[in-house]
């Protein structure tokens, strides 16, 4: 998702009074999760914010620089969790935030995972890179209910071992046993044991099958050819939700620059069935 310049209101509200108006929040801790990447956990300073679905973002504003959409990578008692990439100027100033200091929050904006949809299904998620953030909530929520689904299959790519993204909970949610996870990488160091390749050469070995839900989050060749290998393993292309990533301005469909098609990204998305979003991305940008 790209940056934006800051919003055109700076007072405290709520989503629902003034979508525009970032409500205050305090960074409350601060996680190096990689060389350029950070996790924050942010409690409201003022009246909190309606609670944020799995899959939804977040526009969270950095004070004279701007704001960026965030997608959300945990709610946990109250605190909102994002992962953040330093990637231009307001996502380094949100990296660099310390304890204490302070953040605007708008939001939550967009379509949610439906996670309640794969319910009594086996469930497969599939992530590549920064995109196991935006899934994250999906497999606390699973493992918080367990039993409210069948076999659940969490794979994992990413670029090398050392770009690998919240490995400790990865190797945690391993040894739990109560979700089947799959990790891989493009390259490898010599100290690697695991699986080399891309996140698609560990989807013929899950169980996926007619009733599969399935949540994909990468960057968009990636979730091309997982969904592809998806529906060849029997899925239906409206059982594969996806999220995607677009240019999010004003995150409440006025602007303009998030279209994609006939669709918003900031509204209508960024989680849709993959059969409506396969044949938008087959248009040429001219």
């Amino acid at each position: 998702m790209t940056e934006a310049s800051g919003p055109a209101v700076a007072n405290g509200g709520s989503t629902a009074q003034a979508p525009m108006a970032p409500v205050m929040h305090r960074v409350v801790r601060r996680h190096q999760d990689l060389e350029d990447t950070v996790s924050l956990w942010l409690e409201p300073v003022d009246q909190p914010l309606p609670r944020p679905m799995a899959g939804q973002f977040m526009m969270l504003w950095a004070f004279g620089i701007g704001e960026a959409p965030i997608s959300l990578a945990g709610n946990e008692d109250g605190l909102l969790v994002h992962t953040i990439r330093s990637v231009g100027a307001v996502t380094e100033a949100l990296c660099s935030a310390a304890e204490g200091s302070e953040i605007g929050v708008r939001g939550p904006f967009g379509t949610g995972w439906g996670l309640a949809e794969a319910e009594g299904q086996p469930v497969v998620i599939v992530a590549g890179g920064l995109g196991l953030a935006p899934v994250r909530p999906i497999v606390t929520e699973i493992l918080s209910s367990r039993g409210r689904f069948e076999e659940v299959t969490l794979l994992v790519g990413a670029r090398s071992p050392e770009t690998l993204l919240y490995e400790d909970e990865l190797a945690q949610w391993r040894r739990q046993g109560s979700i089947d996870v799959g990790v891989t990488v493009d390259s490898a160091t010599p100290s690697w044991r695991g699986h080399v390749g891309v996140v698609t050469s560990l989807i013929e070995h899950t169980p996926a099958a007619t009733g599969t839900r399935a949540f994909v989050c990468g960057p968009e060749v990636m979730m091309r050819f997982t969904a592809r290998a998806l529906i060849d393993r029997g899925l239906d292309p409206d059982a594969i939700a996806v999220s995607l990533e677009r240019n999010m301005h004003c995150a409440i469909g006025h602007c303009g620059h998030c279209q994609l098609g006939p669709a918003f990204v900031c509204k209508d998305g960024p989680v849709l069935a993959w059969s409506r979003v396969e044949p938008l991305l087959k248009v040429r940008e001219r």
